[in-house]
């Protein structure tokens, strides 16, 4: 297993780790899709919770694995029928689900679907597990390995920046799929979503797990070691990936919502992470592209990746090994045809390109000089002809890196919380000094020295190709 960074310290290290079958309003719309699409769905997310259950007490791993019920609900009388519509799709499909008017969250919920006996764990106590695991049964583990290109042969080969490593079988299952090969750049969309936590009194802590279906709003707890207090986390204000918000605001405005609904006096702890949603909602998994034998790919899990990877990782291994439910590898086939997605796919595209043309076009009629920025102060506008990213942190020190995204060439947008440069078109990320932190760019930013009215100077890093 090739690992850019470190194991779970990315997306799946800052999830909210609800293992649930219950992802949003979900079986309503498989149910339109097809009767059987939404139960083979459902199926496959309870067995991957029954999976982790058997498997984190077989292998004694203290994950906190813990059973709850889980509830998606609206506060608007007139989202009733819908709610009302998801329970009976979700029951329809075998979901333990029903419809409730009556409950006990911390909001005055119109009504709410609840899902009985889901859970919530450590995704990092459980995935190091795993990986410990993987390594006891003889195979390896390589962290700070990124992988930069694929030859796919008889033998495939995957170019390191640490040397090749040869399989029959390749998995790519780097979130955002890396190689650029199936078109995915084309049929996913970015969110970004933001959590907080902290400490609230154990006896007004809300025991169930809880998801607002309009705001998105996302909410769990989870003992702190004190008797008399509870950890609350709660996630929400999702916005595209390398969109041009305030993301500083958005983390206030969540602060403020758990403060004045669930008591949330002080975050002691806050964080983000993004995921990608493919068209119709289910993901991607199976052969990377329509020719690929050898190659394949789990992407996809529109924020549900405990039980959806769970599920894809028992689903390659069924394929690799040819043994696989045609309707499994049907239902999660990356190279479906869907019709009805095809309005989604337009819409996504048109603000790829929105962004592709007019970011760049902003940048580049931006007046701004980098020398007048201030501590704690961003722009990317144009020095010469080219196009620069530059920041000035606290300290005064100003860093510069080209603004053009190494995967497709879109203009990157700061993150104003996370100090980061986000590419708005396929999600990349990179640092402040130009380095990868999120495919699917696998070569960092140029670092610029600037000079006044002319080019900047490139400082190109060694990108290992």
């Amino acid at each position: 297993m090739l690992e850019a960074g470190r194991i779970a310290s990315g997306v799946s290290g800052h999830t909210t780790a609800k293992v649930s079958a219950q992802h949003a309003l979900i079986y309503d719309h498989l149910r339109r899709i097809g009767t059987e699409t939404a139960a083979r769905y459902g199926a496959a997310q309870l067995a991957a919770i029954d999976w982790i259950a058997t498997e984190s007490e077989a292998l004694g791993v203290d994950c906190e694995f813990t059973r709850r019920d889980s509830f998606v609900y609206s506060t608007k009388e007139r989202q009733r029928t819908k709610l009302k519509q998801e329970a009976e799709a979700a029951a329809a499909a075998g979901l333990p689900a029903s419809y409730l008017e009556d409950t006990d969250l911390p909001v005055a919920a119109a009504g709410a679907v609840r899902f009985t006996n889901q859970a919530q764990f450590h995704p990092r106590k459980w995935l190091l597990a795993l990986a410990d695991e993987i390594e006891a049964l003889g195979s390896q583990v390589h962290e700070g390995t990124r992988a930069l290109s694929l030859s796919e042969r008889r033998v495939s080969v995957v170019h390191t920046d640490r040397g090749d490593v040869r399989a029959k079988d390749v998995v790519v299952a780097t979130h955002y799929p890396a190689f650029d090969r199936g078109g995915f750049f084309a049929r996913l969309e970015p969110t970004r979503e933001l959590a907080v936590s902290g400490l609230v009194p154990a006896d007004s802590a809300p025991s169930s797990m809880s998801l607002d279906a309009d705001t998105h709003y996302s909410v769990r707890t989870t003992p702190d070691g004190a008797p008399d207090q509870t950890r609350l986390i709660v996630l929400g204000e999702s916005y595209r990936t390398g969109q041009r918000v305030d993301v500083e605001a958005r983390y206030a405005q969540l602060a403020e919502w758990s403060n004045q609904i669930l008591g949330l006096r002080e975050v002691t702890h806050r964080w983000s992470a993004h995921d990608m949603s493919t068209p119709d909602k289910i993901p991607y998994v199976g052969r990377y592209h329509p020719a690929a034998r050898h190659l394949w790919v789990a992407t996809g899990f529109r924020q549900w990746g405990m039980t959806n990877g769970t599920a894809a990782a028992h689903l390659l291994h069924d394929l690799v090994l040819g043994i696989a439910d045609p309707a499994q590898r049907d239902l999660f086939d990356p190279n479906r045809v869907n019709v009805r997605s095809v309005p989604t796919v337009v819409h996504a595209n048109t603000v790829v390109a929105a962004h592709f043309g007019g970011d760049r076009a902003r940048a580049a009629l931006n007046r701004s000089k980098l020398e007048d920025l201030g501590p704690d102060e961003a722009t990317v506008t144009r020095v010469g002809a080219a196009l620069v990213a530059g920041y000035r942190d606290p300290s005064g020190e100003l860093h510069a890196v080209s603004a053009r995204c190494t995967h497709m060439g879109c203009a990157v947008n700061f993150n104003n919380a996370e100090k980061s440069w986000d590419c708005p078109c396929h999600a990349s990320r990179f640092a402040l000094d130009g380095s990868v932190l999120h495919g699917p760019a696998v070569k960092p930013l140029d670092r610029l020295t600037p000079t006044s009215n002319a080019e900047p100077a490139i400082d190109r890093p060694d990108h290992g190709a």
